[in-house]
């Protein structure tokens, strides 16, 4: 992928269907129920429709897509699990041995892992490869890689989600595996947020408070060596992100091409949707967001975005495992749209709702 390429695919994007949303709202409305009961699965519902343009929609086929790279960086202190588990783990999510994989295993979701950038040949059958170079090198002493590693690492991401529609999926979650991408995803967040890197930088799976005060320096460290360009997110990616940032990017884009929805996962996964976001704001549009990640610059990210999570649930795992328990959800919202009776159907006067105050329209943006 070229900036060219990139530039013509942002400028397809299309925004939420408003027809679909109008639509959705009066049949909500419509429904035999006090106004707003069902609260958030009334706007999830809602939003679904201005992703597909279509008032009911069914999840029945669930994709999460998992991207795995390492991390130059890791190499730097940041993080106490070896570089192998990248590796491993990603192996583990293709035997359904991982949390996201047991829970996806569990609910009949499937899954798919790409190789963007494991430090290592994977040669395993059940892993795509689709490796733009092994591992970065370390921000602390330059550019994660190149930018045009960095567009190729988008283009994963773009063709993951091409074939998703392309195979008949409803719904894809985007997760990651990558040590010390808690890291590179700080520095990315901090870069194009602004925020103070010590507030967005957290223990990721476990560090002391000396290692942490150790992780907050190595990021801040990094954005002043390589100094990127706010307003260029593939730059940003490029200098001080990751493989998985860049391919999770380009998911997210394909999602809002394709017009699937996507569901982001934690930290990572939703640094990712903020820097497709900043890239084409019509693709938040097409993101949900499944929980609230413990770490610290989880918030800011969500704010960023302006969405709401469905889940809190005190997670910090990655790898995409909220996405599993956002789809059921999801599932819950489209049973409601698709099967509860309307007021005629039901045989209720609905005159009583005139009474009623503070019936107002669905903010589906959130």
């Amino acid at each position: 992928m070229t900036d060219r390429e990139l530039k013509d695919i942002i400028s397809a994007i299309k925004p939420a269907d408003e027809a679909a949303v109008s639509a959705a709202q009066k049949r909500q409305v419509s429904l035999a129920k006090p106004p707003r009961s069902l609260g958030r699965l009334e706007d999830i519902s809602v939003r679904l429709a201005g992703m597909t343009g279509r008032v009911e929609n069914s999840l029945e086929k669930r994709l999460v897509a998992v991207f795995s790279a390492d991390n130059g960086v890791a190499a730097d202190g940041v993080a106490v699990t070896p570089q192998s588990v990248t590796l491993k783990q990603s192996v583990n999510m293709t035997r359904r041995k991982t949390g996201m994989s047991a829970l996806a295993e569990f609910f009949g979701d499937d899954v798919r892992v790409y190789d963007v950038g494991i430090n290592a040949d994977a040669g395993y059958p059940g892993i795509i490869p689709r490796k733009v170079r092994f591992g970065t090198d370390s921000i602390l002493r330059g550019p994660a890689m190149s930018r045009e590693e960095a567009l190729k690492a988008v283009s994963v991401g773009f063709e993951a989600a091409k074939d998703a529609k392309a195979d008949g999926y409803d719904i894809i979650g985007i997760g990651e595996m990558g040590i010390g991408n808690t890291t590179t995803s700080a520095a990315v967040l901090s870069v194009l947020t602004g925020a103070d890197p010590a507030k967005v930088t957290g223990r990721g799976s476990g560090l002391s408070d000396e290692a942490l005060s150790h992780k907050r320096e190595v990021v801040a460290s990094a954005i002043r060596l390589n100094a990127p360009d706010p307003s260029d997110p593939v730059g940003v990616i490029a200098a001080v992100g990751g493989l998985d940032i860049a391919a999770m990017t380009g998911a997210y884009l394909g999602a809002a091409y394709y017009r699937i929805p996507a569901v982001a996962d934690g930290l990572i996964s939703v640094t990712a949707a903020l820097a497709a976001a900043r890239l084409c704001p019509c693709v938040r549009d097409h993101i949900f967001l499944s929980h609230v990640s413990e770490e610290p610059g989880y918030l800011v990210a969500q704010k960023e975005l302006g969405l709401d999570p469905m889940l809190m649930l005190n997670m910090r795992l990655g790898e995409g495992s909220g996405c599993p328990l956002a789809f059921q959800i999801m599932r819950g919202a489209c049973a409601v749209m698709n099967g509860m009776a309307a007021f005629s159907e039901a045989d209720i006067d609905d005159g009583y709702l005139e009474k009623l105050s503070g019936v107002k329209d669905f903010d589906y943006k959130k």
